[in-house]
């Protein structure tokens, strides 16, 4: 009984750490993971709305992502899976990115 007691604590003890995702190879800082996502935003609306206007640019939405911040996929998908695990900063993270996204809609008006 003693043993399954302490295995118990042995492993809620590890359970409880703070962002249980691994730091990335190639930490990317929260100021451009959030112009990455932003630009994420905004190329998903273009691909949606006006897909003719990528195909004749001949624009590849996550090819010019990783042209423009210099990563490649698994960077991208590494940060973007760290950040996420901190729902509470993520959260805030997705909220500047939608005022960012509202306040480029009424400059557009």
């Amino acid at each position: 009984m003693k043993k399954i007691i302490y295995a118990t604590i042995f492993f809620g003890f590890f359970a409880c750490n703070e962002n249980p995702v691994k730091l990335p190879k190639k930490l990317l800082d929260e100021a451009t993971m959030e112009n990455i996502l932003y630009d994420v935003a905004i190329l998903q609306a273009a691909k949606i709305n006006a897909p003719e206007i990528l195909q004749a640019n001949k624009i590849d939405a996550k090819n010019y992502i990783y042209k423009k911040y210099k990563i490649d996929s698994t960077t991208y998908h590494q940060n973007n899976r760290y950040y996420a695990a901190e729902v509470d900063n993520y959260k805030h993270l997705h909220k500047r990115i939608l005022a960012r996204l509202e306040e480029h809609q009424n400059t557009k008006k």
